[in-house]
């Protein structure tokens, strides 16, 4: 039997809704995309929003607009994925490392952070579903420091702490609709502020430094971070679903959990949490040798994220192994299982039947 890691849920439903894109001849971003900000907003709670072209440019606008520029450092959750430190990179400053709290509780640990002067915004992002556990903590440290907080909630759509939505916490949060994200566009990203001076500066540098199309007037410097109207259709149509979607996501995990039950452990979720399974993420003593032996059954497996410090593309930085106990743990024990919408019972119990074999 194959299990592949992720299959997007896509159909015909959504084919059929870039219909009307097709037939207004208005193909670049417009009233599609509009209503597709609205509905975002409305599923977040935050005031403001504009699009991105995916989630690593949503993460740079949303730098970029908090004015974050070379001699700044920007504190990053070691564990993560490589485009919240590479968007730091983007914008000239330099991303700075933190540990996680538990190798199941990818939390950015305050009690490790080492602030400088020149320190200006801690990077946090809640991974695999559901929010971080200390949210609200990172945000009074930051009020308190007077730091920016970015928060990369590309996996966090529809999640919250039990009161506040992810990316609303801090002075910006971004969203990706990247191919496995719980609704898709293929490519896409999102950036929501409460702040009117912060969206209006990203409002010019995603359309070439003007606030709106149709004048070759540009009073500042900007870019082209718009998306089209056919990706904010298909966004339209797969919101259509998502109350299927989290409902299978879900199913999925129970599924999962409910077989596998005191053999591994399982990702920290708070009581009063959301938690729309991005992926279902168990943890074993020896990860890499469970992952080869599913593999060799036609499963396909993936690891977390490879911790930040280790990344090849940042060992100029010279970090030590000491600093990231909690994130090296993760990784080491860490397994991503497929959990994608119309993933069958059977196959979920030849993952899990493979998985104890292996144990």
């Amino acid at each position: 039997m194959k299990v592949p890691q992720f299959r997007s849920f896509i159909g015909k439903d959504d084919f059929r809704a870039l219909e009307p894109v097709f037939e207004s001849c208005y193909i670049a971003e417009g009233p599609f995309a509009a209503q597709f900000s609205d509905k975002l907003l409305e599923i977040t709670g935050a005031r403001h929003g504009c699009f991105a072209s995916n989630g690593t440019l949503a993460l740079y606008l949303a730098m970029r607009a908090l004015g974050l520029k070379a001699g700044d450092e920007v504190l990053v959750q070691n564990l993560t994925f490589v485009a919240s430190a590479n968007a730091v990179e983007m914008t000239g400053a330099t991303p700075v490392f933190a540990d996680i709290k538990t190798f199941n509780d990818p939390s950015i640990d305050l009690d490790r952070i080492k602030l400088t002067d020149n320190t200006k915004a801690i990077v946090t992002a809640p991974l695999f579903g559901t929010a971080n556990s200390n949210a609200e903590e990172v945000r009074d440290y930051c009020k308190d420091h007077d730091l920016f907080l970015i928060e990369d909630a590309a996996q966090a759509l529809g999640i919250s702490n039990g009161t506040t939505h992810c990316g609303t916490l801090g002075h910006v949060g971004t969203f990706s609709f990247y191919a496995d994200k719980t609704i898709t566009t293929g490519e896409g990203g999102f950036v929501i502020t409460n702040d009117e001076n912060i969206h209006t500066r990203m409002l010019y540098l995603r359309n070439q430094g003007r606030i709106k199309s149709g004048t070759f007037i540009h009073p500042e410097i900007g870019y082209n971070f718009r998306i089209t109207d056919f990706q904010a259709a298909l966004g339209l149509s797969q919101l259509a679903k998502w109350d299927h979607i989290t409902t299978a996501k879900k199913r999925i995990y129970d599924r999962y959990s409910a077989i596998l039950g005191q053999r591994v452990a399982y990702q920290a979720i708070q009581p009063d949490y959301s938690h729309i399974p991005f992926r279902t993420v168990v943890f074993v003593d020896d990860a890499e040798r469970v992952m080869t032996h599913m593999k060799s059954k036609g499963i396909e497996p993936r690891s977390v994220f490879y911790p930040l410090h280790k990344q090849p593309a940042y060992s100029a930085l010279g970090y030590d192994d000491g600093d990231f106990p909690a994130s090296l743990e993760c990784y080491r024990r860490g397994i991503c299982l497929p959990t994608w919408v119309g993933l069958a019972d059977e196959q979920i119990d030849f993952v899990c039947d493979t998985l104890i074999e292996a144990l």
